[in-house]
């Protein structure tokens, strides 16, 4: 299980945004976005990096 925080994660736009280029990395990837605490949690065999550096590249860097 991957968890993420994303400080710039702060409305369902961003939540769909995020949701989107998770998928887009891997389409079988299962995730729970939490809005409120700015956290995703992927499970995926896909390694972290990936999705950190797709998520950084729309914008919502990983802390």
């Amino acid at each position: 299980m991957i968890e993420l925080t994303l400080p710039t994660m702060t409305c369902g736009h961003c939540v769909r945004t995020v949701t989107e280029t998770i998928q887009r990395v891997d389409s079988a990837a299962r995730l729970v976005v939490d809005l409120p605490h700015q956290r995703v949690q992927i499970e995926s065999l896909q390694p972290v990096q990936v999705f950190a550096q797709a998520l950084a590249d729309e914008g919502y860097a990983a802390a």
